[in-house]
């Protein structure tokens, strides 16, 4: 019996076209993983409480990375009143392609009253990558959001700086009073570094997302300048910026010449954020 095209393309795609499926429900005050399913590539570490009532749970891509034609996706549903933080334990690697691209591709609806805090560790493009990004993000009312996306300018160590081919990526943030939208392209140029602007010129880039229209105006205000003493203290070694989106909460820009400095004054902020918005520690977080 001959093997069909449809099979041969099925049994091709394990482990490239990887799905993570997660939907978090709230029981008796405590946040608790309800459904689950993992294709290869993708896979996860059980869910553990974090302050009390925050399911923690780390997300794996045990194969080292993405490579052309790799289409891996991550759908997340929070329940109402859930507590949910998601991360990493490593970098997300997207190795060299000589024509197509790697995609990643996460969908998240956060339900009412819920917070999610999305803060995977940092991409690394390699020279010669392909790499497309689309991070869309549903709130429901009163829901809160802290979504962290980073990239490095690639192997910064092997001297490797803004030599990736293509790098796309598209953060959509839709709550029931508005959106926002933050789409770039950066394409490879003969001298890749001077076609980018001011970010050319750094290692790291970084935005954070807080967004929430369930918190009050004041509150963001005093977290707004709480930011900006973050920044002020830092100058040198990273360059930020805190703006106001079209919806209620803040973003955070920050450029930076090192990982360290860059995971500094993420943590310095996302620390300022859970205490000032939700009256949360920083986490202790176990990433392995």
């Amino acid at each position: 019996m001959h093997r069909s095209a449809t099979h041969d393309a099925d049994v091709a795609a394990v482990g490239r076209h990887g799905t993570l499926e997660l939907t978090f429900a709230s029981r008796d005050g405590r946040t608790y993983l309800s459904h689950h399913a993992a294709f290869s590539p993708w896979h996860f570490l059980p869910a553990t409480s974090l302050d009390g009532d925050v399911a923690y749970i780390n997300l794996v891509n045990p194969s080292g990375g993405l490579v052309g034609g790799d289409r891996v996706t991550v759908e997340v549903i929070t329940g109402p009143e859930t507590r949910v933080l998601c991360s990493t334990p490593s970098a997300n690697r997207v190795y060299r392609s000589l024509s197509e691209r790697a995609e990643q591709i996460i969908r998240v609806h956060v339900g009412r009253d819920a917070v999610l805090e999305w803060v995977p560790e940092l991409t690394i493009p390699y020279a010669g990558a392909r790499f497309s990004q689309r991070v869309h993000v549903m709130l429901e009312q009163l829901a809160g959001l802290v979504l962290w996306d980073a990239m490095a300018a690639g192997r910064v160590a092997r001297g490797e700086r803004w030599a990736f081919t293509e790098f796309e990526n598209e953060i959509l943030i839709q709550t029931v009073a508005g959106s926002l939208i933050e789409r770039y392209i950066i394409e490879s140029r003969p001298e890749p570094h001077r076609g980018i602007g001011i970010i050319g010129d750094w290692n790291y880039v970084g935005t954070l997302y807080l967004v929430s229209d369930g918190i009050g105006e004041e509150t963001w205000k005093r977290l707004e300048e709480s930011i900006g003493e973050v920044l002020e203290n830092r100058q040198g070694r990273v360059l930020g910026g805190v703006s106001e989106p079209a919806v209620r909460g803040l973003i955070v820009k920050l450029l930076a010449k090192s990982a360290p400095d860059l995971n500094s004054v993420f943590e310095t902020v996302w620390a300022a954020a859970r205490a000032q918005l939700w009256g949360l520690p920083f986490p202790a977080l176990r990433r392995y």
